[in-house]
């Protein structure tokens, strides 16, 4: 039986899932794998409920009964510019005193690790717990009603490309990457999401062990990233961006090798998330000492 996965249709999760969706590779992994697309937090929903075993989900997620699948991530070490908090400031504060004044924010509901990231980043760094609204990503419409817009993934993107229309139509914005302010107040790397596993769909149960289940990933993600280029002509004309912003994404916004500042930077995160010291430790699939491997683990 293959390992039932759930993914995320985005664009930063491309180069993890390359070998998986293109050939020579992507008939022999259907042999092992059965791939569903869905949001980040829906990624998540599946994974605890037993309804996947394998799932590319946000680190808000995880938990003691997962297993984080060693060399793989979604994370930026900058600007990711996927991830946008656009905040109304008429009176030009500085930034840290525009988030301290945001009462309200509405935010799309794709993915709950940027979410938890923002009220993290508000209420540790800023002295701030506004109230977060879920609304259907569109900037405008967002910040009508609230001071600040919280976007993720494409429709951030797709914003950024349009910025001097939503500048004319609402003055006096600040563009904010969350990635940026993270590292900014940490100094550690953005991490979105890992390849988390229920430890007992492997083995018997599916035929892939823990083993393969490290090869097949990283080795999709290697060659991920060795095929840029065919990603970028596949989903520019996909999402409705230029071929050189989707290069730069790929390229420099999004890093993807779960190294150990990225680690760090999960176990960080779960703490103030938390609010607490002592959290339960995150299990780790063992991990593979191959060189070319290692180098993103």
């Amino acid at each position: 039986m293959p390992l039932r996965v759930s993914a995320i249709s985005f664009l930063n999760p491309a180069p993890l899932l390359y070998n998986f969706e293109h050939e020579p590779t992507a008939s022999e992994l259907r042999t092992r794998y059965d791939i569903a697309y869905t949001t980040p937090a829906q990624c998540a929903a599946q994974l605890h409920a037993g309804a996947a075993d394998l799932g590319l989900i946000p680190i808000a997620e995880l938990d003691e009964h997962l297993a984080i699948v060693p060399g793989c991530t979604i994370a930026s070490t900058s600007e990711v510019r996927s991830i946008l908090l656009l905040v109304k400031n008429p009176h030009a504060f500085s930034v840290d005193e525009a988030l301290h004044q945001v009462r309200t924010v509405a935010a799309d509901s794709a993915s709950r690790s940027s979410l938890a990231y923002a009220k993290v980043l508000f209420a540790h760094f800023h002295g701030n717990r506004p109230g977060f609204v879920q609304q259907p990503a569109e900037p405008l419409s967002m910040l009508e009603h609230a001071d600040a817009a919280l976007l993720i993934g494409d429709p951030a993107l797709l914003a950024r490309e349009h910025r001097q229309a939503i500048d004319a139509a609402q003055p006096h914005l600040l563009w904010l990457d969350l990635a940026q302010l993270w590292r900014d107040r940490t100094g550690l790397p953005w991490v979105a999401a890992v390849w988390a596993v229920r430890p007992e769909a492997l083995g018997h149960h599916s035929g892939v062990t823990a083993q393969q289940l490290i090869d097949d990933t990283n080795n999709s993600r290697i060659a991920g990233k060795a095929n840029v280029e065919t990603l970028v002509a596949e989903w520019a004309p996909r999402i409705g961006l230029p071929d050189q912003t989707v290069r730069t994404y790929l390229t420099q916004n999004i890093h993807y090798d779960l190294d150990d500042d990225c680690l760090r930077a999960i176990q960080l995160f779960r703490k103030l998330a938390a609010g607490i010291d002592a959290l339960p430790p995150l299990n780790h699939l063992p991990i593979l000492a191959s060189d070319e491997l290692a180098s993103g683990i």
